[in-house]
């Protein structure tokens, strides 16, 4: 009887052992390592250019990802812009870095450009993947 009951709490062990690591494991971070592209922008404005033309060069971006299919997802509401005299930022994700070159000089930039190149002071620009 006592090698039953010491077997049972041994299995008990084993098995609160085995849950506690499950739990572990299903409560970590997880995150992916994706393959497309993040092209990031910050915007400085020249001067005197008005609230209507940011707005106009801003919405420009959700045209331009309407416009050209390898871009996936964009982001236009800047919660944080650092540097002096940068006030806005935004963000592309293309599908690939082919897509990304390929969106250079392409229609839909070429018409985004339109309103976002003459009231653009300075731009940073970075590219990011994996």
């Amino acid at each position: 009887m006592k090698k039953f009951v010491s077997a049972k709490i041994a299995a008990a062990a084993v098995l609160s052992v085995m849950l506690f690591g499950a739990g572990i494991v299903a409560g970590a971070a997880r995150f992916g390592k994706p393959k497309s592209v993040i092209h990031v922008v910050t915007v400085k404005w020249k001067e005197g250019t008005t609230p209507d033309q940011i707005k106009a060069a801003v919405d420009g971006v959700d045209k331009v990802a309407a416009a050209y299919p390898g871009i996936k997802n964009v982001w236009t509401r800047a919660i944080k812009v650092q540097g002096a005299g940068y006030t806005h930022a935004f963000a592309m994700e293309f599908e690939s870095e082919e897509a990304l070159q390929k969106y250079a000089g392409s229609d839909a930039q070429k018409e985004w450009y339109k309103a976002y190149l003459p009231v653009r002071g300075q731009s940073t620009t970075h590219d990011i993947t994996n």
